[in-house]
């Protein structure tokens, strides 16, 4: 099969919206969307927290957030495969080779991401408006509130960089799911099954939509970040 025809059997697919190719791509946005929401209501308030506390006094907490980041994945697959497995200590659950499972190994993943990036954006302009909401009489919970409405877009970014990085990883999810069609087959498991059966034009389709994903993941980022300059 030629390149050209394979590409365009590939955009034939995705825009006749082929059923198996629909299925991967709505499973995958389901596992890494669930993810990294989760990630979300865990990662910025810890980040919020640290960025908010003296930087000497969170400096292991931050090398710690900041060694997670660049966990691989297959670490983090192999640790919940340990934890789900039969011989596991939650092997009575039955999550092995499941969304679920997928879910949480993405979690793991993007927490650290999200809390670092989150508490870069606290500190980064938290303790002027940290100060100012404290002269205005503001307690500390409206304090804090306060500093994460103003760090709103740096911490948007935090989740969409947090999600850019789940849904693109192929390690974790082939460890603790299994690949398995119809059931946790997502779009980077996909296309390593797909390009080994040699059914290029399937594999091409679907890293097409990943690069679309991908497309508008880091333009929300950009858009985030203000186009490349800071937002006041």
């Amino acid at each position: 099969m030629s390149l050209l025809k394979g590409i365009a059997e590939a955009f034939s697919l995705i825009l006749t919206l082929d059923p198996y190719l629909t299925q991967i791509v709505l499973l995958s946005l389901q596992v890494s969307g669930l993810a990294v929401f989760f990630a979300a209501l865990a990662g910025v308030p810890l980040g919020t927290y640290l960025g908010l506390k003296p930087q000497e006094r969170t400096r292991f907490a931050g090398k710690l957030l900041y060694t997670l980041m660049g966990m691989p994945p297959v670490v983090a697959g192999l640790l919940f495969y340990l934890l789900f497995s039969r011989m596991g200590p939650f092997g009575v659950l039955g999550l092995l080779y499941t969304p679920t499972a997928m879910i949480l190994a993405q979690f793991v993943l993007a927490v650290p991401i999200i809390a670092a990036l989150t508490m870069i954006g606290i500190r980064s302009r938290g303790k002027d408006v940290q100060e100012t909401a404290r002269t205005l009489g503001a307690g500390r919970l409206l304090t804090a509130w306060t500093v994460v409405r103003e760090s709103r877009f740096a911490i948007s970014g935090a989740i969409v960089t947090g999600l850019g990085r789940v849904i693109a990883e192929v390690g974790a999810v082939m460890i603790v799911g299994g690949n398995i069609e119809g059931h946790t087959r997502v779009m980077t498991t996909a296309i390593v099954l797909e390009t080994g059966k040699g059914n290029f034009e399937l594999a091409v389709g679907l890293g097409l939509v990943l690069l679309i994903i991908s497309f508008v993941i880091n333009s929300l980022l950009y858009s985030f970040q203000g186009g490349g300059k800071e937002i006041a």
